[in-house]
């Protein structure tokens, strides 16, 4: 007996980092793309999909600077280390950043550094999963799959909505 397919659905949200492009299965978001990127999951464009609707509805509030923290549930594919990576950048805290250095001491393994920074970069959620809060130590901001002027964006924005909340 076969399994049954799992349906992927997609749509796009207009941001200040361009038009995103997420996609997700019944259950879970398991995409964010930034402009240009492709993906290579066969999906269907579905707007009134109920997830694809709340992904959207929580981005857009990230944007407004009414939403620090997101409440979706998530489907990332990846090898163990990149699992593990990808769940410390979930800790850091809306408007904060850490080293590469950081992160690899997080996991307990001080020599990872660049293994942390191909992790991330391979980051299939960025944004939700917030892979932008990591930078060189030596200062600057570091690669960043959407490119360098989206992380600063996005860093920016977080550091001016946590300065209007003070």
């Amino acid at each position: 007996i076969a399994n049954m397919p799992i349906m992927f659905y997609s749509d796009d949200i207009a941001t200040p980092l361009g038009r995103l492009h997420v996609v997700v299965t019944d259950d879970a978001l398991v995409r964010v793309l930034f402009p240009g990127e492709k993906s290579s999951l066969r999906h269907e464009r579905d707007p009134k999909h109920p997830l694809i609707i709340e992904v959207k509805t929580q981005l857009a509030e990230y944007f407004a600077g009414a939403r620090r923290i997101f409440d979706l549930p998530l489907f990332v594919e990846g090898t163990p280390f990149q699992q593990k990576a990808w769940k410390v950048l979930l800790k850091i805290p809306y408007g904060k950043t850490i080293t590469y250095a950081d992160e690899a001491k997080r996991l307990r393994n001080a020599d990872a550094v660049r293994a942390v920074g191909a992790a991330n970069g391979k980051n299939p959620i960025p944004v939700i999963i917030p892979c932008h809060r990591v930078v060189p130590k030596s200062g600057g901001f570091g690669g960043y799959s959407g490119g360098e002027h989206r992380k600063k964006l996005l860093l920016k924005l977080e550091q001016h909505h946590l300065a209007l909340k003070k």
